[in-house]
Order: C-alpha cells, then structure tokens, then sequence
C-alpha cells in the first residue's frame, strides 16, 4: 500500500508551519520533501517529514540555531547531544543573568521615575523623619569641585565598576562628609556610592541607612539646592534634633533622565544621632 503523501500546502495547515519557511529548510537541507515532480515542481511530504517538523520547533524552542538542529537530528549520537544541550544550558544561564541584572536596572530607574513623579504632582518638600533599610552600596572616593554633572553621571566611578567586573543599579547618592561644608561651597572630597548587583568584595563596600534619619526632597536645579540646605537646617535647630556631620544627597530623577533641570529631584539625607 502506497503511503500518504502531503502536498506543501497541505503540510502549511497540517503543521502550521509557512511554504517559505518550508522551502528554506529544504535550501539548507534541513527539512526536504520526499518527493519533487520534475513536471511541475511540486513537493511532496511524507509522514516522517511532519513528524520532523514538532521536533525542529522544540528545539528553536530550545533557542538552537538552524545549522545546529541539522546536526543534532541527523549526524548526532548520545555524546554529541549530551554535550551540545549542555553547552546550550551555560548559554542560557549567562542569558538569564543578564535578563535578570536588565531587568532589575530598569525596575530601579521605573521606581525612581514614578517617586520623582509622586513628589513633583504632591510637591513633597517639607522636612521629616523616617526610618531608612540598611544596605550595602559599593562607593568611590573622589575630589569634589560643586561640578554636579561630572560626579553622577561619573565616568571615573563607571569604568571603576567595569574594572571590578560588576553592576550596578538605583540612583546615585553622593556621601559629603559635613553638612555645613557642603552648604558653604567648601566641600573638597565625596564618596560616590550605589547599589550593587554582583558579589563585591566587603571591603570595596560602604553601610547607607539603618537607622531614622532627617529627609527633605529638593525640585529643581542643583545650583539651587542650599535652599533646600538651609530649610533643613533651621528645621532641625527649630526641633532641637542632632544629626551626624556628613549628609547624603540621592539623586532621584538627574541628568540620566532628563535634559530639564526643573525636573529633577534630589533628597537630602542626614542621619538622626540617638541619645
């Protein structure tokens, strides 16, 4: 008994695969069909030639190249596929690292957008206590010359981070070492510190937070942020609160996401000293 055959259209609503894609597995000899009518050209397919085609979508599932699925269904033995899935598998992984450092960038920056956004719509600018987490941040110290630009989007502290081979994510915060310094135009050194992604090394490291602290959101450019300076510091003599000496600014939406500087927003951070 002649077995069945299926003409390529046939096989298009069988499989649900298109003619073109069927006519480019025949070129790279991938997928031909079982016969050719020299007469009119037709192709025809038998049932192994579909049954192949379930097989060659799994393995593009998979994220196998074309040339790579010829070899594993056709000139492959055991250790030929053992070795190529598992190749396949640290391929993957690194993917999947990569998504996964990709995705957690952007949640952070999406996070910082839309609490950019609440502060602009609510204009959140007066002073208050709150409790901020601990984490661990690596940091870079570095002179300071009042040139905003330069120190976050800093490119001393990016090829830093390439060289330890790490990532990094959330907003930058600067760590001046005196309030005070830093409102009279005097501060000459900072520590550039951000949230890691990969293990860093303790030392390389620096605690932020962990405690309650004085917080008050700045709009606007940074030339005028010792506006925002000087309300802190009336408010926290007018409260009879005492701070420790170095405060932080953490730069919520900067140059990385806007050219309007009437945009941005910074908070100001200093620690609350407990008596």
């Amino acid at each position: 008994m002649e077995e069945e055959k299926y003409y390529i259209g046939k096989v298009e609503k069988i499989c649900k695969i298109s003619k073109k894609t069927l006519r480019y597995y025949d070129k790279i000899g991938l997928l031909s069909p079982c016969e050719i009518l020299s007469s009119n050209g037709y192709r025809y397919y038998d049932k192994n030639n579909l049954y192949t085609i379930p097989v060659i979508k799994y393995y593009k599932q998979s994220g196998f190249k074309l040339e790579d699925i010829k070899e594993l269904i056709y000139d492959s033995n055991y250790r030929y596929i053992e070795e190529n899935f598992n190749e396949k598998i640290h391929e993957l992984e690194t993917i999947e690292r990569e998504l996964n450092l990709q995705k957690k960038s952007i949640e952070d920056w999406y996070g910082l957008v839309k609490e950019a956004r609440m502060v602009v719509d609510n204009n959140l600018c007066e002073v208050s206590v709150k409790y901020l987490d601990k984490s661990e941040m690596i940091f870079l110290e570095q002179d300071y010359n009042y040139d905003y630009v330069s120190s976050i989007i800093n490119i001393d502290f990016t090829n830093y981070i390439e060289k330890m081979e790490n990532a990094i994510t959330g907003p930058v915060i600067i760590e001046f070492p005196s309030f005070n310094e830093k409102l009279q135009g005097k501060c000459r050194k900072i520590k550039i510190i951000q949230k890691y992604l990969l293990k860093c090394p303790l030392e390389k490291t620096v605690e932020f937070g962990g405690g309650l602290v004085v917080s008050c959101y700045h709009i606007g450019p940074h030339n005028k942020i010792n506006e925002t300076y000087e309300k802190i510091k009336k408010w926290i003599e007018k409260h009879n609160y005492k701070c420790e000496d170095r405060c932080y600014e953490r730069y919520v939406v900067d140059y990385w996401t806007s050219k309007d500087e009437e945009k941005f927003v910074t908070e100001i951070i200093m620690k609350l000293i407990n008596e």
